[in-house]
């Protein structure tokens, strides 16, 4: 295992993925609005593999991104390729907090941090509910799968 992977090896879902040309913006590094791009792609990963949209199907409750956050620490450029790591920080009975890290190839670093708070929502009530318990009980499967494998 190299040193970059070391970067995002606790992390039990990694996106990788290129840095595209058009995510420049004119100071010729990647626009701040497409890390939270970056971010959305490692979270919908997250939530295909605790099985959250599943899930939803027959509880009805799914989830609402209530905040979020990014600390750029070096800027990303084309070409690049980059591995957008996401993993629990807390969870609470109706929400769960996780964190991001972005890692990029060509600087062999960590580019940017990021945290999510996702909070469970019953759609069809308009309210708040508590996380399902198969949700929760994918979520510490997952969490503890880092390392395995």
């Amino acid at each position: 295992m190299s040193a970059k992977d070391e970067l995002y090896r606790t992390f039990p879902v990694v996106v990788t993925q290129a840095v595209v040309w058009g995510e420049m913006d004119a100071y010729q590094h990647v626009n701040n609005v497409v890390y939270f791009r970056y971010f959305e792609n490692a979270r919908l990963e997250y939530f295909r593999r605790i099985a959250w949209f599943d899930i939803e199907k027959t509880t009805g409750v799914g989830p609402i991104l209530a905040s979020t956050s990014a600390r750029y620490r070096r800027p990303l450029t084309y070409p690049d390729t980059i591995h957008i790591g996401c993993r629990l920080l807390e969870m609470k009975e109706d929400r769960f907090s996780i964190e991001y890290r972005i890692v990029s190839d060509a600087l062999a670093d960590v580019a940017t941090l990021g945290e999510g708070l996702m909070v469970a929502f019953h759609y069809e009530n308009g309210k708040k509910a508590p996380l399902p318990e198969e949700l929760k009980a994918n979520i510490r499967d997952l969490e503890a799968s880092v390392g395995k494998g």
